[in-house]
């Protein structure tokens, strides 16, 4: 268990992994024969620059499949991967003994895990050594145990004021993976991550809050409960409030790792209506939780964030409550115009009609609520998180601002979440 719970991102593994890949790269570059100075290691190196930019080339200049550019230092990385791969090729061709091929190998799979660390440092993705090795976090539960309900459950207008855990109370939370149709959408959605706390495995259950949640672009619903560290949080919260937290479902909001639908209904996916009504009906019609829409929020993270936003503004009945994690100005492919005709049919009207910053400046939402979050390192997202909290506020919204240690990566967004929890729960009617 130490193992898997040592840090991928702090304390002294980077260190000492880094460590390692310096020496695997110096073993792989260093010989005693010229040809391999003089001209393996140019070509390789050659060949690793030139590898690196045209993917660089491809992916943020034609495919553009992301709205914000990989940071540099992303591609660096890679292509230091990279040298080390093209690098064993000459050292195991030329190897006259077994334990040379070895070390040559042991020093790729160094180099390699080097650029694949500082990779994992900008965006946090994997925060734990059991992250990365894919463990699970929470215990899984059938669908069959979700769905049951019990007799006369428990309510009240705070859950904590009336609730009282039993003894045998599971002491942390339970992950549902399932699908969750996109019957009225259309959307063809991933598998839903659905985080079910301790107190919804009571004898009789209290009719719990629900938080809708959304990962970024790329990425997955998977992504809460890695990089996220969704299961931590909430069951610490629910350690604190006798078993009670939040019933959490990670709704796919993209239908990819890479798909941009912009979280609206347009030619690239039925996104909003899937997110504002096939969601919440097979919540409501699967599982035991609270129905009523003041205990309901939505939140996500960068592409998640600006989701959320969107249901907050164009569903404020659905969604009152929103948690908005680095999120975007407006939703976009990367520019107004290539936006526009993918998803618009090219008209700005169409598009104005659905923006959180038209529809702020131009209707009212003095029942929502929400926190903007961002981290201190992430001077873009700052700047619009700024703007739609002067935004919000000006439309009557209840509006938070929070800046966390951390750039645009699972740093913030994992602490963020676990900063807010309270201030959702007090909000969702768990506590007063």
């Amino acid at each position: 268990m130490a193992l898997v719970d040592t840090s991928l991102v702090s304390g002294p593994l980077p260190t000492v992994v880094t460590f390692a890949g310096a020496v695997g790269l110096a073993v792989l570059v260093l010989s005693r024969r010229r040809g391999h100075l003089l001209r393996s290691v140019p070509i390789c190196l050659i060949a690793a620059v030139v590898l690196t930019v045209v993917g660089w080339v491809v992916v943020e200049k034609i495919w553009r499949g992301f709205p914000d550019p990989i940071q540099t230092s992303v591609y660096v990385w890679i292509g230091v991967g990279l040298l080390g791969l093209l690098l064993v090729v000459p050292r195991v061709v030329a190897a006259r003994r077994w334990w040379t091929t070895v070390l040559a190998l042991l020093a790729t799979v160094a180099v390699v895990a080097t650029a694949a660390l500082q990779v994992n440092l900008v965006f946090a993705a994997y925060p734990t050594v059991g992250s990365a090795l894919g463990l699970d976090a929470a215990e899984k539960v059938g669908l069959d145990e979700a769905t049951n309900r019990t007799a006369d459950p428990i309510t009240g207008s705070s859950l904590e004021s009336v609730w009282t855990p039993p003894a045998d109370l599971p002491s942390g939370g339970r992950i549902l993976d399932t699908p969750i149709p996109g019957t009225v959408s259309g959307f063809a959605a991933r598998n839903a991550q659905v985080y079910l706390p301790p107190a919804y495995f009571a004898p009789r259950r209290p009719l719990l809050p629900v938080l809708v949640l959304m990962a970024g672009q790329p990425g997955a619903p998977d992504d809460w409960l890695t990089g996220g560290r969704l299961v931590q949080t909430m069951d610490a919260y629910a350690a604190d409030h006798g078993g009670l937290a939040p019933v959490v479902v990670v709704a796919d909001a993209t239908g990819s790792a890479v798909a941009n639908p912009l979280c609206v209904d347009s030619p690239l996916g039925n996104v909003a209506t899937y997110l504002s009504t096939d969601v919440p009906a097979w919540v409501r019609g699967t599982l035991q939780i609270d129905p009523d829409p003041s205990a309901w929020a939505v939140g996500g993270l960068s592409y998640g964030g600006t989701c959320a936003l969107q249901m907050a503004t164009n569903f404020p009945q659905v969604y009152p409550t929103f948690l908005v994690l680095s999120g975007q100005l407006e939703p976009t492919l990367g520019d107004r115009r290539r936006t526009l005709d993918a998803a618009f049919g090219g008209s700005e009207a169409a598009f104005e009609a659905v923006n959180p910053m038209n529809l702020l400046a131009t209707k009212r939402y003095d029942g929502s609520a929400g926190v903007f979050v961002v981290g201190a390192d992430d001077p873009e997202y700052k700047g619009y998180a700024a703007q739609l909290v002067a935004a919000a506020r000006a439309a009557g919204m209840d509006v938070q601002y929070l800046e966390v240690p951390g750039g645009h990566s699972y740093q913030t967004w994992s602490e963020g979440l676990r900063r807010e929890i309270g201030w959702l729960g007090t909000r969702t009617g768990i506590t007063s």
